[in-house]
């Protein structure tokens, strides 16, 4: 087992990803009620895109609907491939060749991006076209993996393909959503759908975003955890923090850090780092406002910063990485010292948590580089 597996099992202990669980009930009423209306749209779909996160290309798969998906029209779209390592993305692609099945990394905010997904859906229903005079592709996709995102672009691009149709499409676009739920104005829930094509005609029907029940592997509940398809509220951010240092740490990632530390050290020699509080909200976006320079190099700045303790605490290490006790140390170590990066005072109430929270902020946001948590399976040389 790896030094992250052996700190999962001791640091973080057992955890139940399961409406039995415990404490942590993760699964509300009302993915019960969208997994059971997702199983029966499923059987009048033309083809699906299942959305997943670039990052955990397998651990945001869910388990629960691949027996059916597999035997569907699929188009698999790896949502947020600029938080992605592009040196590995390659590696997936092929990876999902290999097993014959359609895989394209998308951008959900960028309308190019969704265009090349939507010429790819219509190529692979071309089959069908000639057959059908109406065809529907469903959206699919664990929580937060962007199937927000992506169907409020395919709505941008569907009222400019049919002008006419923009106003009674404006009741329809999505107004907000949450990790597991998704409220669309004039929407009955899991009936919301929008044409991109005439000739045939071809809908896209939304659903909302569902985990399974039960999550057995304590490292894929995690990985879903770090992406924000499970509440840090359920899991804790401390642990996940701690789960993100274990990765890190073991793939040595902090050691390319070292142009970095070397910087950030040259300039509070220089007397360049400024006195400020660091609050988590400067971390978070800020809907309709333009980005301001400043702003901009102040969260750089912090990630900075946090980058070049992880590597001083890396860099000084001297135990072995793949031993849980000393890994254990090094993340407390870790811990300390982007306390001291974050300008946290050790009198704070919950220190540790506000540590953990701005940690996870600057990751998520992808301030501190593109990453893939998924190793690529190795495919057996059978035919």
């Amino acid at each position: 087992m790896s030094g992250v597996g052996k700190i999962v099992k001791k640091c973080l202990g057992e955890m139940s990803f399961n409406t039995g669980g415990g404490n942590i009930n993760w699964f509300p009423g009302h993915m019960a009620a969208a997994t059971r209306a997702i199983n029966s749209r499923l059987k009048v779909a033309d083809l699906v895109i299942e959305v997943r996160d670039s990052r955990i290309p397998l651990s945001s798969a869910n388990q629960d609907l691949q027996p059916r998906l597999s035997s569907k029209r699929r188009i698999i779209a790896l949502n947020k491939k600029d938080l992605a390592n592009p040196n590995i993305m390659h590696k997936w692609i092929d990876y999902f060749e290999s097993c014959k099945q359609d895989c394209l990394p998308i951008n959900a905010h960028s309308r190019s991006s969704v265009q090349k997904l939507l010429e790819l859906v219509e190529l692979k229903l071309k089959e069908k076209i000639a057959k059908e005079p109406t065809l529907l592709v469903m959206v699919v996709g664990v929580p937060n993996v962007g199937k927000s995102a992506l169907i409020n672009c395919i709505h941008q691009i569907a009222s400019s393909r049919f002008p006419g149709e923009e106003e009674t499409s404006k009741s329809r676009t999505l107004t907000w959503c949450n990790t597991g739920y998704c409220r669309i104005q004039g929407y009955k829930p899991h009936s919301f759908n929008m044409q991109i094509a005439q000739r045939p005609s071809i809908y896209v029907l939304d659903t909302p975003g569902v985990l399974v029940p039960t999550i057995s592997d304590i490292e894929t509940g995690l990985k879903l955890a770090l992406a924000g398809s499970v509440k840090d509220s359920v899991v804790g951010e401390e642990r996940i923090a701690q789960y993100l240092l274990a990765i890190l740490n073991t793939r040595q990632t902090p050691l390319h850090w070292r142009n970095v530390h070397n910087n950030t050290v040259k300039e509070m020699q220089n007397g360049s780092d400024g006195k400020h509080d660091y609050n988590i909200k400067d971390l978070l976006p800020k809907r309709r406002v333009l980005p301001v320079a400043s702003n901009v190099h102040y969260v750089e700045g912090i990630a900075k910063e946090v980058q070049s303790a992880l590597y001083s605490t890396l860099s000084e290490f001297r135990g072995d990485l793949q031993d849980e006790n000393e890994l254990e140390i090094l993340i407390e170590q870790q811990f300390e010292a982007l306390q001291k990066a974050l300008k946290i005072s050790s009198r704070a109430n919950e220190a540790r948590i506000m540590v953990s929270k701005k940690f996870l902020t600057l990751f998520r946001a992808g301030k501190l580089g593109p990453f893939i948590l998924d190793d690529v399976p190795i495919l057996s040389s059978k035919s």
